[in-house]
């Protein structure tokens, strides 16, 4: 299947669809929405199926790569739903390294974010990503399903999964006891949810991810990298205020809002992605790990 551009479709047809992405509206809804611009004998469900998310365009880097270890491995979280599965990746030949949680997308752990994490991993770093479906079933191989899922798990208690995922990673013994972690769209979100509950938080990266509250930002102290779409105005919106609070308390950061993109300009499986951007903000994310997780 080609991989479509956003540029393909109207600006409008985007925003209804990440209405429906984020459970603002149903299904049938935005199939009804879609249908003003169904032409050219392209149908309302095929238009759906064209912007859905096509996960074998997502490894950059090949599951069995032979510089990598990757397993399947599941953390103690006794504050939050007892347990978390996720995916482990780090070079096979390596020291001791930092240490990066992803978090994933409202949906669940992914292909897209599995790659991420391998893609951090021929980085030289290691990382963990885990599933916040876990107790729910985990990622059940479909967007649509993980979706359904997601409203079954205690959002309070899926955050305490993160905290002990995160303090496990720090924790082992082959990580250099600095911590970062990257996340996007909720996974975003989290990132700055985890900055304000961990003081020792080396570096967090949220690539389009909602803003905390003035009161939250000033309990940050970790340096942020923050990415943001321009066209996204249902998330960069909140990004001056949460500026003004970063500046506020004194906090070490870096905001950058990519011309012309969507939400989701990073997620290389859907015509949402932006070549240039996600290659630009992908190296702005490695420099910065660099920077403040191996000094």
């Amino acid at each position: 299947m080609e991989r479509n551009k956003a540029t393909d479709y109207p600006q409008e047809l985007l925003n209804i669809f990440d209405r429906y992405v984020h459970g603002e509206i149903s299904r049938r809804t935005f199939l009804d929405a879609a249908a003003k611009y169904a032409v050219g004998g392209m149908t309302a469900m095929a238009i759906w199926e064209s912007l859905r998310p096509n996960y074998a365009w997502a490894e950059q880097v090949a599951k069995d790569d032979p510089r990598l270890k990757t397993e399947y491995l599941t953390v103690p979280s006794p504050l939050g739903n007892g347990k978390i599965r996720g995916y482990f990746v780090r070079p096979a030949n390596a020291g001791k390294i930092p240490a990066v949680l992803v978090i994933h997308e409202n949906r669940g752990l992914n292909p897209y974010i599995e790659d991420v994490a391998r893609r951090l991993a021929v980085a030289n770093f290691m990382a963990f990503a885990p599933d916040g479906l876990t107790t729910a079933g985990e990622y059940p191989r479909s967007d649509e399903e993980g979706a359904q899922l997601f409203t079954k798990v205690d959002e309070n208690k899926m955050i305490q999964d993160f905290l002990a995922s995160a303090e496990w990673l720090k924790s082992r013994p082959d990580s250099n006891n600095k911590l970062g972690t990257v996340g996007f769209c909720f996974g975003g979100r989290m990132v700055n949810t985890l900055a304000t509950r961990l003081p020792d938080l080396g570096a967090g990266v949220a690539f389009y991810g909602t803003q905390p509250t003035a009161e939250d930002a000033a309990k940050i102290r970790a340096p942020l990298l923050l990415h943001y779409a321009a066209l996204d105005t249902r998330i960069t919106s909140g990004w001056p205020a949460y500026e003004q609070a970063l500046k506020a308390n004194h906090v070490t950061y870096s905001g950058y809002v990519y011309d012309g993109t969507n939400h989701g300009f990073h997620n290389d499986t859907t015509p949402r992605y932006d070549e240039a951007a996600a290659k630009l903000a992908w190296q702005r994310t490695l420099d910065f790990f660099n920077k403040y997780l191996r000094s």
